[in-house]
């Protein structure tokens, strides 16, 4: 059988074991040492944040940024509807209650308009808004940025997929109060797991850190007024993340690069539509994303299982997950629809103009 064609496969850079055999000749293979501060240097330099801290996950990440904002029980915490569970469970994690809000058909991504519509007429102000950078392509995050100041709400980027996105130059994780990376298995950048919390105050990044070490007291002793986490990343991963970062570049070019041979060879069928990028952004097309106006998607998942290639369908939305049934939610039936049609096929960095042709001639032999 053809070798499997995964969504998004690791994909290292070469310096990965060289580096690890370095922490392993220092013995620090705990959550501390040269390579998590390197890695944290590395993020600050690429995306131009001011503070960084690596953390055990993007879900970490996002669950410390919610505790430093002093986000707790009852809270209202406004979210991305159309997005993974990994950006809401936070949410839960701080007794805080979710508020979806749509997407819009522009970008896929979060709507300013049903977000700025909510918050002139609500009645409860949320605290924050967790916003996700779907895929990898960028929010309309300026917009979306001045709303939440207008309406003096914390504003978290969720750029788990989006390292190396960009809105008008500057990189998505970077126009809010905090942003989140994730290095999961499948992301544009891996460190098997891990993620990143950035942010512009760095008392806030203290804040993390005291809270991601078990907020120890600076004491000889273990001494604790408050409650904390083991969130740190540890220094075999950091390592990781250092020689992955040295071909970040490359990685969002060939995502892109593979983008573009699906839009060429599927170019004819006129039922297909590829998530759209916002004209002032580059996105890092961690996933290609697409829909189809006739064909039952799952048609085109047995078909591609046949050929050993991974896909999968778009989030379902939060709000309809059985978890969230009694979330509030602002919908105009944008997610919905996006995921009653919609497929993410494998993008790879490994993968040849080759691969994504056979892709698509399965694809073009089963759309109706």
């Amino acid at each position: 059988m053809k070798k499997r064609l995964f969504l998004s496969a690791p994909h290292m850079s070469g310096n990965e074991l060289k580096y690890i055999e370095k922490v392993f000749e220092s013995n620090y293979i705990a959550p501390l040492g040269e390579y998590v501060n390197r890695f944290e240097e590395s993020i600050k330099a690429y995306t131009g944040a001011s503070n960084a801290l690596a953390v055990s996950s993007g879900t970490a990440a996002l669950h410390l940024a919610l505790r430093v904002l002093g986000i707790g029980k009852g809270d209202d915490v406004l979210a991305s509807t159309f997005t993974f569970i990994g950006s809401v469970n936070a949410i839960l994690y701080q007794g805080a209650n979710p508020v979806f809000i749509d997407s819009d058909a522009a970008s896929w991504n979060l709507s300013p308009k049903l977000l700025e519509a909510y918050l002139q007429r609500c009645e409860k102000k949320p605290k924050a808004l967790i916003l996700t950078h779907l895929y990898g392509m960028s929010a309309d995050i300026e917009t979306i940025a001045q709303i939440c100041r207008q309406h003096n709400i914390y504003l978290i980027e969720d750029a788990a997929e989006s390292l190396g996105a960009t809105f008008n130059g500057k990189h998505t994780g970077t126009f809010g109060d905090f942003g989140v990376y994730s290095f999961n298995g499948n992301k544009i950048l891996t460190t098997s797991g891990g993620g990143m919390l950035v942010t512009p105050n760095q008392a806030w990044r203290d804040k993390a850190l005291f809270y991601a070490t078990q907020a120890k007291e600076p004491f000889l002793h273990y001494e604790h007024t408050e409650y904390g986490y083991n969130y740190r990343m540890s220094n075999v991963l950091a390592a990781i993340g250092v020689a992955q970062m040295e071909v970040i570049e490359d990685r969002v070019s060939k995502k892109r690069q593979i983008f573009a041979w699906y839009k060429k060879h599927l170019a004819d069928i006129e039922e297909i539509q590829f998530m759209p990028e916002l004209p002032q952004s580059r996105g890092n097309r961690w996933l290609t994303a697409l829909t189809f106006e006739k064909t039952d998607y799952m048609t085109i998942v047995d078909a591609l299982e046949t050929i050993n290639v991974e896909s999968r369908p778009l989030w379902k939305p939060m709000h309809l997950q059985p978890l969230f049934k009694d979330a509030k939610a602002i919908v105009d039936g944008t997610s919905e629809q996006l995921f009653a049609k919609g497929l993410c096929v494998a993008s790879s960095t490994t993968m040849t103009e080759e691969d994504v042709r056979m892709i698509c001639d399965t694809i073009k032999e089963n759309v109706e």
